[in-house]
């Protein structure tokens, strides 16, 4: 029997990515708070794959659960019980996410075991071993984020994380009061920071370390620093001067290359310290597994696709009916997007393009061409449109572009 179920396992184990982004998808829609930002929903991300293909190797070898869990079940749970959500959402996450596995799981044995007997007996087993699993994985999950909780509850980090929360929320709260709690003075200007690491790994230190250096670039004074989950934080700096990208991007010179910085406007005042968090958690979002060497990103330079982006089938819809066949997730389309992008941000100055590009101006104009035959019409029609989706593409790259059949 464990050979029959090792090939079911082995048929899912194609197809890991999909079923993932379905479980994703399925625990959002039950608890939207496990979508609310990017960190959380990276992690539940995480959560969820290394619990599947945990499940796999217990199920294919039909054994009990080992002793432990996968550590990215219990960042979830610490996570959670950092940012105040209820416990029984990590119930209805787990089941919501069973469901699918499940579901998944009974196609591919649908695939690799003829009807009769065996199948029957296959399907028995694997259900008795994914209820066990998942149960005793509950179980710890739910342990450890009750005593993170706990830890929570008695320190002084607890009345500043809640005064923090009571502020995004825009709560009524004593502006004066709220700032002793948190030793932070809210009257001043605020930049949002919100900083992660990719791929994750980096200990918390080397993120506040990394929120001091932003700081201390603009001649800022201590940030307030907020644990937003086991890999990512949440600051702000008070001062009147707005960072420049060049500053932050310099002042990140010491730090740990895998370090990424979302970062809000400078705004004034409660409603300024909310807006500009908010405001970065939607450039996080917006950054978030796109491959690049940029460490920081600024609100002022995606505000436009922030604005357009807010539902990505929509904007992946638009950039496939604006770009045609420049839509495709392949580098040849890839290259020509990025020269036309360059091109018109230039306006249509081939040896300036071509500067930006370090390619000749020939190449640049010979692409340019190819583009607009692709295209089907001249890159001056419909430029705003052209413009954007090209912009869409380049920031956001495979959750907008065609993927190519397999």
């Amino acid at each position: 029997m464990a050979e029959l179920i090792g090939a079911i396992a082995d048929r899912l184990a194609t197809r890991l990515d999909d079923v993932v982004a379905e479980m994703d998808r399925a625990v959002v829609e039950l608890v939207p708070a496990f979508g609310a930002d990017a960190a959380i929903a990276a992690e539940v991300d995480a959560s969820n794959r290394a619990n599947l293909m945990r499940f796999m190797v217990v199920a294919s070898r039909a054994e009990e659960p080992p002793p432990d869990v996968p550590p990215e079940a219990l960042d979830i749970a610490r996570t959670l019980a950092r940012r105040g959500i209820e416990l029984g959402a990590i119930f209805q996450a787990y089941r919501a996410g069973q469901q699918v596995a499940w579901q998944r799981w009974l196609e591919a044995a649908a695939e690799v075991i003829e009807p009769g007997p065996m199948f029957a007996a296959a399907i028995e087993e694997s259900s008795e071993l994914l209820f066990r699993y998942v149960d005793d994985v509950l179980s710890r999950v739910v342990a450890e984020a009750q005593h993170e909780r706990e830890e929570i509850l008695g320190g002084a980090h607890a009345q500043r994380a809640v005064t923090a929360r009571l502020l995004l929320e825009d709560a009524p709260i004593d502006t004066e009061t709220a700032g002793k709690r948190l030793g932070y003075d809210l009257s001043r200007p605020h930049t949002a920071l919100v900083l992660w690491a990719e791929p994750p790994g980096v200990p918390q230190g080397a993120l506040e370390s990394a929120a001091l250096l932003l700081s201390r670039s603009v001649g800022a004074r201590r940030p307030f620093i907020m644990a937003a989950g086991s890999s990512t934080l949440w600051a702000w700096i008070a001062g009147e001067h707005e960072p420049s990208r060049t500053e932050l991007r310099e002042a990140l010179a010491d730090a740990a290359p895998e370090i990424r910085v979302a970062v809000g406007p400078t705004e004034a005042g409660v409603r300024g310290f909310r807006r500009s968090h908010e405001a970065a958690l939607v450039v996080q979002r917006l950054v978030t597994g796109q491959q690049t060497s940029e460490q920081v990103a600024t609100y002022a330079e995606l505000e436009v696709i922030a604005l357009t982006a807010g539902d990505e089938q929509r904007a992946a819809e638009f950039v496939a009916a604006t770009l045609g066949p420049l839509a495709a997730d392949e580098p040849n389309a890839a290259r020509l997007r990025e020269t036309l992008r360059v091109y018109l941000d230039v306006a249509d100055n081939a040896p300036r393009a071509a500067a930006r590009l370090h390619t000749h101006r020939n190449t640049v104009l010979q692409r340019v061409a190819r583009a607009a035959e692709l295209l089907g019409r001249d890159v001056g029609e419909r430029r705003l449109a052209l413009a954007l989706a090209l912009e869409l593409a380049h920031r956001l790259g495979p959750k907008v572009l065609v993927r190519a059949e397999r």
